[in-house]
């Protein structure tokens, strides 16, 4: 009896595979602990073997190709076993018929050809690029720019086009070389993760059958803007755009004005336009032709309007109108969106708040800076105190999974960011192992890469604790919310000069409240006050951190 064999789950944390080689093909026999395919997680590229024996009927997955775990990777059967009740699953009389229509087909078409392969035959003068997931919360990417135009010769390790995920816009590198032959994925579209994104190949590649069949058609890319998607059969390697002298022509899109004049704008200048509400119509294009670009409308500042003031009559009421403007939300937005819900409703938050005294943390931050060359800020030592009381209190430091807590013993600390477009979390790995001084360098260069868009997955990936401070802009106290899976957050609030009471004498002293968020499925409140307590000798006397 045939057995269907599904992509597995060969880590924990892999949600998808890519199938890197078949070791066998269709027809080939199998036995128990053959190796199957070699397939590549999210951490490794790893050996897959049956755990069956018979015939290899069907592959589900072809080389290079993308699936989540549990899609169905291959059949494995009888020589000449009918497998279409598990291909083609039927409900009634009607299905049932259509099945036997299709068997006759393959039927009649062995006879003339000997064996056939039900799979789509990989043209191997081109390759297929897709949406890359360029950060582990990204779902979906918008293409900001193509830095190449179809016809172009793509060289490996070029810069093919700029995307919007939804921490950063990132360039998005080749790793093939040939022709760009086809373009998926407008400037402006917005498509979901492993999307058709381009062709690269020979430039006399027959590729429009393989963007035909591929995934479930052409990918369904977002833009309201977009009114048809092109024929592929004008993107044929025949296609003027691809000839051997292609001419590179910036696709613009037309904007009606009424029936004698017309507007043209490339399309992120008007996605630019429709976010900041500007009507195209005032802006004075300076690309070809007069051609409005991106700069045109970034710059672009509207005419102050002096409008004369109207005689009202006492005995009328003043006419007021309502007004506002939608911006759409990025891409980042809808990620923060979506994980803040997701942790809030589904992690049982509570919250702890101390209040410690900062003047010995003021002394010594002075000190410190008196050394040439050394700056140190209040967050950097905060941070440093963090990593330290982490390693003494390591639930504090833990993450949740739905049937397992992971305990960890390395602490990675997340320092919230604030960007224009929302909020990055840069990670600071092994913080308890580096100084303060350190600390700050990567804070401040990781800071710098966030408000300009340049920080890699990789600098955002792997945190244990986060820590967000409001202090710099004079909020006292806040709550926030669990970067899940992690188990708590603190926040930092401002240093302020009070009346407190020492040594039973009242003083004017400085002092910063803290408040810790933890989700009380790993944490109690006695760990979370232990680690405060921890956390409060070292920040109220620094030079403890030290010895």
């Amino acid at each position: 009896m045939a057995e269907i064999i599904n992509m597995p789950r060969l880590s924990d944390t892999m949600e998808e595979g890519v199938v890197a080689k078949w070791l066998v093909n269709i027809g080939d026999k199998v036995n128990e602990g053959d190796i199957l395919a070699e397939i590549e997680t999210d951490k490794a590229t790893m050996e897959f073997e049956s755990f069956h024996e018979g015939t290899l009927l069907h592959i589900g997955i072809q080389e290079g190709e993308t699936a989540e775990v549990d899609t169905l990777l291959a059949i494995i059967g009888e020589e000449g076993e009918d497998i279409s009740q598990l291909l083609f699953p039927v409900n009634n009389s009607v299905q049932l018929d259509l099945v036997d229509q299709i068997n006759e087909t393959e039927s009649s078409i062995e006879e003339d050809k000997p064996e056939i392969n039900s799979e789509i035959k990989i043209n191997n003068s081109f390759q297929i690029i897709t949406m890359p997931r360029l950060s582990d919360t990204m779902e979906e990417g918008t293409v900001s720019s193509w830095l190449v135009n179809v016809g172009d010769t793509v060289q490996e390790g070029d810069i093919l086009a700029e995307i919007e995920t939804d921490k950063a816009t990132m360039e998005f590198e080749s790793f093939h070389e040939g022709t760009l032959l086809y373009i998926g994925i407008k400037v402006g579209e917005t498509a979901k993760v492993d999307s058709l994104l381009a062709v690269i190949g020979d430039a006399d590649s027959d590729f429009k059958s393989a963007v035909e069949n591929f995934g479930s058609e052409i990918p369904q890319v977002k833009n309201e803007n977009t009114e048809s998607i092109e024929n592929i059969n004008d993107l044929t390697p025949e296609s003027p755009e691809i000839s051997e002298t292609p001419e590179i022509v910036e696709t613009v899109e037309t904007l009606s004005v009424n029936s004698n004049s017309r507007i043209l704008a490339s399309p992120l200048a008007k996605k630019i336009a429709k976010e900041k509400s500007i009507d195209l119509k005032n802006i004075n294009g300076s690309g070809d032709n007069g051609r409005i670009i991106k700069e045109d409308v970034e710059n672009y500042t509207a005419p102050k309007i002096v409008t004369a003031k109207p005689n009202i009559i006492k005995s009328e009421p003043t006419i007021e109108n309502e007004s506002f403007e939608e911006i759409e939300n990025s891409q980042m937005r809808k990620a923060i969106a979506r994980r803040l819900k997701e942790s809030k409703f589904s992690a049982p938050h509570y919250y702890l708040s101390v209040e410690f005294e900062m003047d010995n943390a003021i002394a010594f931050r002075k000190q410190y800076n008196s050394m040439p060359e050394t700056k140190i800020s209040f967050n950097d030592i905060i941070v440093k105190a963090c990593a330290i009381a982490l390693k003494q209190h390591p639930r504090v430091n833990s993450q949740w999974f739905e049937d397992k807590m992971r305990l960890n013993n390395h602490v990675h600390i997340g320092v919230a960011v604030g960007v224009p477009d929302g909020l990055v979390v840069p990670v600071i790995k092994f913080a308890d192992n580096k100084t303060i001084p350190e600390i700050g360098i990567l804070v401040k260069n990781y800071a710098g890469k966030a408000r300009d868009k340049k920080l890699t997955p990789e600098e955002m990936q792997g945190t244990t604790f986060t820590i967000s401070n409001l202090g710099m802009f004079g909020i006292q106290e806040f709550t926030s919310i669990i970067n899940q899976p992690n188990s708590a957050i603190l926040s930092v609030g401002s240093i302020i000069k009070k009346p407190i009471v020492r040594d039973d004498k009242i003083v004017i002293g400085h002092t910063m409240k803290l408040t810790l968020a933890c989700d009380h499925r790993t944490v109690d409140g006695v760990t979370g006050s232990l680690f405060l307590e921890t956390l409060k000798g070292f920040v109220e006397n620094p030079v403890t951190m030290l010895v």
